[in-house]
This record gives structure tokens, C-alpha cells and sequence, in this order.
């Protein structure tokens, strides 16, 4: 086929893991980062608060293909790891940025990280793909900043009627390319020692967690909604980053078909065909024809 296909796209990246604290009024983490979201579905929007992009023109052939895999929660006193980028030809989402933990800033990513308590500086955004973390507690009280989602940014952890107060995740980006509405790219919350733990954006997004009264984990991500990790503490680890998705939707007349090693499942909604890919090898394709 010699004529252009208009391909639709959404990219999602990997998210970010949360970070993880220790030391007096420093034993939480920042939340990580939603991997970074770029649409162009007629009609929706991309993250960050940007419209959605114009649809790529393809003429038939070959082209790279990448699902970022999520970031990791470290050890204790390790701020978390920023998630993966993915890609589909030209297009690149950026992986959200780790958590930060005690002192430490929250790192730049698609989304940004939640500052570590006792620190004021979140992770930045990558434009047009997310927003910014917020930021850590200073003084009394070990709470961290919930970290950037697709649609909103993370807010700042405080300390409220004696009691840490953990930051909250931002929330995801709605779309409904595979006919069903779907919120992916939620932000990690903030985890804290005692007091009210920060809750993961809708879209995926980890709690984070707490020490004691009562004890709580921290939560992962979510697989293949890029949403970033929950901020642990000094005796609970916390979430690693939910992996990255790439989904395409292509007229009905067109078809794509993929490299080994990729992991995908296909549908027809009305006149397209929507292809979702949910893991991939190094080196992926896929062929539009």
C-alpha cells in the first residue's frame, strides 16, 4: 500500500519508583512520577495539560516499538529509580521521575518525582506529558510530596494536628482509544512514618506508605498504566513503577503486525483496528502495511 495511513497513538511510559527515607523526621519517601503521556486521539488530550497531538502520517514499512518498563523502589535511604521511556517511530514519552528520599529532591521525569521530607524541590515535568511532584514537609514530621500524574500535580506533604500528612499523587488522563474510557498515568502518594499516608492518582497510581498506627505497605504502580510508585518509609519498602503501554489505532483497511517478542492483543472498533502492546524486547518493530 503506497498511500499514507493516519495512525493514531497513545504512549505511555514507564512510572517512576518511590522513594524511601530514614533518620529523625526524614523516615518516609516521595511518590514517583507518571510515566510521561502523549495522544493523539482526535478529541482528548495529551498529559500536562496539552491538547492532543496530530496524528502521524505512515506510509507502509517498519518502525521501532518500545513499552517502558516501570522504575524501582530501592533501599532504605535511596530515593526511587525513574521508569523507562516508550516509544512508537518518532515518538518518545519520557519515564517518570523516582521519588525522592530523606533530604533529597524528587527526580525530573515525564512526570516528577515527590520531593523526600525536609526537602522543598520535586521532580520537574517533561512538557506536554505530565506535571510537576510536590514537595517534602519541613520540620516536624516525616511526609513526603506525592509525585506528578498525567492531569494534575502531586501535592506537598504537611504536618496537620500533630500528624504527618502525606502528599498526594496527581491524577491521570482519561481515553477511550480502545472504545472503552480507560484512566491511565497516575502520580505515586507519599509515604510517612505516622499520620495519613498520600493516596496514588486515579490512573494507576501507588499509595504510599506508613510506619506504624497502623502499619500500611506502600502500593506499586499499576501494570501498563505508567502510573508511578507509592513513597515507603524507614521499615516498609516502597512501590516500584508500573510499566508503560502503547496502543495504535489504525483504519480498519490497514494492519499492523509485530516483531517476536512483543506482547499485544488487537481489536476492531467501528472503522479502526486498535492495537495494544503491553510488553516488548529490545530492538521491537512493528510493520504497517
Amino acid at each position: 500500500m503506497s498511500r499514507g495511513l493516519p495512525v493514531q497513538y497513545l504512549v505511555i511510559a514507564g512510572g517512576g519508583g518511590g522513594g524511601r527515607g530514614a533518620g529523625a523526621n526524614r523516615e518516609a519517601g516521595g511518590g514517583g512520577g507518571a510515566g510521561g503521556y502523549r495522544s493523539s486521539v482526535i478529541g482528548e488530550d495529551s498529559g500536562g495539560g496539552a491538547s492532543a497531538e496530530a496524528a502521524l502520517i505512515f506510509l507502509a514499512g517498519t518502525y521501532t516499538i518500545t513499552v517502558g518498563a516501570g522504575g524501582s523502589a530501592n533501599a532504605v535511604s535511596q530515593s526511587g529509580t525513574n521508569g523507562n521511556n516508550s516509544v512508537f517511530s518518532s515518538v518518545t514519552s519520557s519515564g517518570g521521575g523516582g521519588g525522592g528520599h530523606e533530604d533529597t529532591v524528587g527526580k525530573n521525569g515525564g512526570s516528577g518525582g515527590g520531593a523526600g521530607p525536609q526537602n522543598t524541590v520535586p521532580g520537574n515535568r517533561t512538557s506536554a506529558q505530565g506535571f510537576n511532584g510536590g514537595e517534602g514537609n519541613v520540620g516536624t514530621g516525616a511526609a513526603g510530596g506525592g509525585a506528578g500524574g498525567a492531569s494534575a500535580a502531586g501535592t506537598n506533604g504537611s504536618y496537620v494536628g500533630g500528624f504527618p500528612v502525606g502528599g498526594d499523587g496527581g491524577d491521570g488522563v482519561s481515553s477511550s482509544i480502545t472504545g472503552s474510557s480507560v484512566t491511565r498515568g497516575g502520580g505515586g502518594g507519599a509515604g510517612v512514618y505516622t499520620g495519613t499516608i498520600g493516596s496514588g492518582g486515579t490512573g494507576g497510581g501507588g499509595k504510599g506508605g506508613r510506619n506504624y498506627n497502623p502499619a500500611a505497605a506502600a502500593s506499586a504502580g499499576i501494570t501498563n498504566t505508567g502510573g508511578g510508585g507509592g513513597g515507603g518509609n524507614l521499615y516498609g519498602a516502597a512501590g516500584n513503577g508500573g510499566s508503560g503501554v502503547v496502543i495504535l489505532k489504525l483504519p480498519k483497511y490497514a494492519s499492523a503486525s509485530f516483531s517476536g517478542g512483543v506482547t499485544q492483543t488487537d481489536s476492531t472498533v467501528g472503522e479502526f483496528k486498535i492495537y495494544t502492546v503491553t510488553e516488548t524486547d529490545p530492538g521491537s518493530t512493528v510493520t504497517i502495511a
